[in-house]
């Protein structure tokens, strides 16, 4: 085996510690995805010489990628994915991963805090990295890193428990959506939709017969119309969505991005992999 297998073995052998780590900073998957591509790349081009401890070393840089990447996107103000997408659940695969998954609720709470202050709280509360190694990433002392935790995790312990009046909002308007494919109203199904939304699937889905991408309310309308009479309301990651659960085993889960009253993105998830990485919580239908 050649030098540059040896270091991609290292790394797969990191993946799943890496991924969470992003996953916890960004509230994203695919957010998360590229940034452990990032720190890939980085390894692959600095090689691991001189690096005793590789675990630490990657947590290093997929902490200083996804800070990058935060301050990126308070400077953009642009919504994560996270905020419709969901948070993973249990899954043998991801164990590591998900032995501090403490829910959406709490990436809701990070959304709020400020990017140094996320990584500082998720580095030491969520994975046990002392404060003399956080310190450097986030250029501050020890001392001043701990205040940066010790600050983010009073806005988290304070959080409040009402419910959010924005997720109440997607939530009608996935019922609605559900209820107008079911019976057929493609007038209410354009209504729900922004002109300009994206359907999209993902490969094991396009396998199953969906198309890989449709835009367009009228196109998107015309597909779901008359259909989606076996989908059932659920939580996805903690957001509004649906799911096609044949005899309780999810095969399709349907993550909806909406903007105000409208629904601008569907995303058809069914990729084995992928879905056990969502948390999923089928709702009551009172259909």
């Amino acid at each position: 085996m050649g030098e540059h297998e040896v270091l991609a073995d290292r790394f797969e052998a990191n993946r799943a510690h890496l991924r969470a780590v992003a996953y916890r900073m960004l509230g994203s998957l695919s957010e998360a995805d590229d940034a452990v591509q990032e720190a890939w790349l980085r390894l692959s081009r600095s090689g691991d010489a001189g690096v005793e401890n590789l675990n630490a070393w990657l947590t290093t840089v997929i902490a200083r990628v996804c800070l990058d990447m935060l301050r990126s996107r308070k400077s953009r103000r642009e919504e994560p994915l996270g905020a419709h997408l969901t948070d993973p659940i249990a899954n043998p695969e991801h164990e590591a991963m998900l032995a501090d998954s403490v829910g959406l609720a709490l990436l809701v709470v990070l959304e709020t805090l400020a990017p140094a202050e996320r990584l500082a709280f998720v580095l030491h509360d969520m994975f046990a990295m002392p404060f003399d190694e956080i310190a450097p990433i986030v250029k501050r002392s020890p001392a001043a890193a701990r205040q940066l935790a010790s600050r983010a995790r009073r806005r988290v312990q304070g959080a409040s428990a009402a419910p959010d009046p924005d997720h109440t909002r997607r939530r009608k308007v996935v019922d609605a959506f559900l209820a107008a494919a079911r019976g057929g109203d493609f007038d209410a199904l354009l209504a729900l939709l922004d002109p300009d939304v994206v359907l999209r699937a993902d490969p094991a889905a396009v396998r199953m017969g969906s198309a890989a991408a449709v835009l367009g309310a009228a196109d998107v309308a015309a597909t779901f119309s008359g259909r989606a009479r076996t989908a059932q309301p659920a939580l996805v990651n903690g957001a509004a969505g649906a799911v096609w659960a044949p005899g309780g085993r999810p095969r399709v889960v349907f993550a909806f991005t909406i903007e105000g009253e409208k629904i601008v993105q569907i995303e058809m998830l069914a990729d084995p992999a992928h879905l056990g990485q969502i948390e999923l919580a089928i709702l009551s239908d009172d259909r």
